[in-house]
């Protein structure tokens, strides 16, 4: 299995495209999954108010990390602006990389956190949700940190997302693809560093068994180790975050005809690109570059692995 670099890899809640009825949806149906309505509220505790965060007047420190060759410098670039257009908090943003040339001046850069496992066991996503958990990650002990993957669409005001955890709580999306509580998705996550460093050496101890039971599913072994020890994961508010591949392509039938759209919700912030297709790859209209990919469409998987083109994203994604 070809896992993109920097993305969680899934084996659970697989999206099919219900059988087609020979009636066309209304419009506002046509779409995948229940993006919510408009009037969509919030989950989970209030924010809290500036007053109540530890550093009321920032800086704020966003991270991210880059390996292997999927991604390049003008992604990186990209994210750091988007935040910092949608913000008007003070931000420092960082970047965890073995190969930062092109990176902008403001980006500070960082070496990718050092793991203790072989290289051959060294695999899928595991430098970002564990080798990120580092207690020491980018001499930022003590801070909390706000991750965001690079295929990360910021759509809207990021304000009350940077003061909304309380204390040294650990937040995560809920994950779309999975009923109950128990398994968060990794486009975005919020730590105190310090706080998380049993997630890197579990699996600097044990890596050929995290392997053999969680696979690609690196997200799940990170939710299964923070609730092994907090007990539970917090959720950010279900209406800031949207998958594209869920909640803004319309359902499989319609996808040769009908582009991908922004789901009207209510303070959303983000679009996350997990798995295929990329930020790219939806701007042309192609569901993988990769021609290696398993996840490539093939045979009647043609059916639903294809995406008419999404100009519109080039809107935010500068």
């Amino acid at each position: 299995m070809v896992v993109r670099p920097g993305t969680a890899g899934r084996r659970a809640g697989r999206w099919t495209s219900p059988p087609f009825s020979g009636k066309l949806r209304p419009m506002h149906s046509m779409y995948s999954r229940s993006a919510g309505r408009q009037d969509d509220g919030a989950d989970g505790p209030a924010p809290c108010s500036d007053s109540q965060r530890s550093q009321t007047m920032g800086p704020y420190h966003v991270i991210c990390i880059k390996w292997g060759t999927y991604y390049s410098a003008k992604d990186v670039n990209n994210l750091f602006s988007m935040i910092q257009r949608n913000t008007s908090r003070p931000i420092v943003f960082h970047c965890f990389s073995n190969e930062t040339e092109g990176l902008q001046a403001e980006v500070r850069r960082h070496a990718l956190p050092p793991m203790q496992v072989p290289e051959s066991l060294n695999k899928y996503a595991y430098k970002k949700e564990a080798g990120l958990c580092d207690d020491a990650l980018g001499g930022l002990a003590g801070e909390r940190v706000f991750f965001f993957d690079l295929d990360s669409l910021i759509v809207g005001n990021l304000d009350e997302f940077f003061a909304y955890p309380q204390a040294e709580r650990f937040y995560i999306i809920k994950d779309w693809n999975t009923r109950g509580q128990h398994v968060g998705q990794a486009s975005c996550y919020s730590w105190v560093v310090g706080t998380l460093g049993f997630v890197k050496s579990y699996f600097e101890q044990n890596p050929a068994q995290v392997l053999a039971q969680y696979g690609t599913a690196s997200q799940e072994y990170l939710s299964a180790q923070v609730i092994k020890h907090f007990g539970a994961l917090n959720f950010w508010p279900d209406n800031w975050f949207k998958s594209f591949k869920l909640h803004c392509l319309p359902l499989g039938i319609l996808r040769p005809f009908l582009a991908a759209r922004l789901p009207r919700v209510v303070g959303l912030k983000m679009i996350a690109f997990h798995g295929y297709p990329g930020l790219s790859e939806a701007v042309a209209g192609t569901w993988t570059n990769d021609r290696t990919s398993k996840k490539r469409a093939h045979g009647w998987k043609r059916m639903y692995k294809t995406i008419r083109p999404c100009p519109w994203i080039l809107d935010y994604w500068k």
